[in-house]
C-alpha cells in the first residue's frame, strides 16, 4: 500500500512540476539598493566604496526532509529555485567604471551641475543643458567629459544586467538608476521630469 501511495504522489508531482511557469522576474527592490550605494559613493567624496555583495548562501537541507518534499526540490527546475530577490551590481567592469565615473564628477562635473550647465536626463545619462553657462574655451572638454561619462553609463546599465545572467534587464537597471540619480541630486542641480522638461531640485 505504501508504495502505491509514493507511486501515486511521486506521479502527481511529476504532474505538478510540469505545470510550473519559471517566472523569473526583475527584483526591483534590491536593484535600488544597490543602485543607490553605487550612486552614493560616486557622488559623496566622503562615502566609502561600496562593500562586494556576497552570493547568498543555498540554505542546507533540513533534517526530516520528507520523500515528498526532497523529490520536489530535485524536480523543480533550478533556475525556478534560484529565482530570488538578489541582484549582483559588482564586478571587475563595474569597479573600473564606477572609479572613472566617481573621479571624473568631482573633478569635473560637480560643478558643472552646480553651476546648471549640465543635469541628470530621465533616462540615466548627463546632458549639457545650458551651453551659455560655458566659457567658450570650455566648452569642448566639458562636451567630451560628457561623453565619456554617459559611455560609462551606458556600459554600466549593460554589464549590470549581463552579470545577472538577464541582458533584457538592461531597460529596468537602466530606468532604476535614473531615479536613483534624480533622488540623489542636490539642491539646485537640474534633472528631466518623464516629458523630458527640465526642474530645478
Amino acid at each position: 500500500m505504501r508504495k502505491f501511495v509514493y507511486g501515486l504522489l511521486t506521479t502527481l508531482l511529476v504532474a505538478m512540476v510540469g505545470c510550473v511557469t519559471i517566472n523569473v522576474y526583475f527584483p526591483e527592490a534590491a536593484a535600488q539598493k544597490a543602485a543607490d550605494q553605487f550612486i552614493g559613493t560616486v557622488l559623496d567624496s566622503n562615502a566609502p566604496a561600496a562593500a562586494p555583495q556576497k552570493d547568498q548562501p543555498t540554505a542546507p537541507a533540513k533534517d526530516g526532509h520528507q520523500p515528498s518534499a526532497m523529490l520536489l526540490d530535485l524536480l523543480i527546475p533550478a533556475a525556478y529555485a534560484a529565482d530570488t530577490p538578489n541582484i549582483r551590481i559588482q564586478t571587475a567592469t563595474t569597479e573600473a567604471i564606477h572609479d572613472r565615473m566617481r573621479q571624473r564628477f568631482h573633478e569635473t562635473l560637480a560643478p558643472l551641475f552646480s553651476s546648471g550647465a549640465v543635469g541628470f536626463t530621465k533616462d540615466g545619462l548627463v546632458a549639457v543643458r545650458d551651453a551659455t553657462k560655458l566659457p567658450m574655451d570650455q566648452r569642448a572638454a566639458v562636451n567630451a567629459a560628457v561623453a565619456d561619462e554617459n559611455r560609462d553609463r551606458d556600459a554600466l546599465y549593460r554589464e549590470v544586467a549581463n552579470a545577472n545572467n538577464h541582458p533584457e534587464w538592461e531597460a529596468q537597471i537602466r530606468a532604476t538608476f535614473a531615479k536613483g540619480w534624480i533622488e540623489r541630486a542636490r539642491a539646485g542641480w537640474y534633472y528631466q521630469d518623464p516629458s523630458g522638461a527640465w526642474k530645478q531640485k
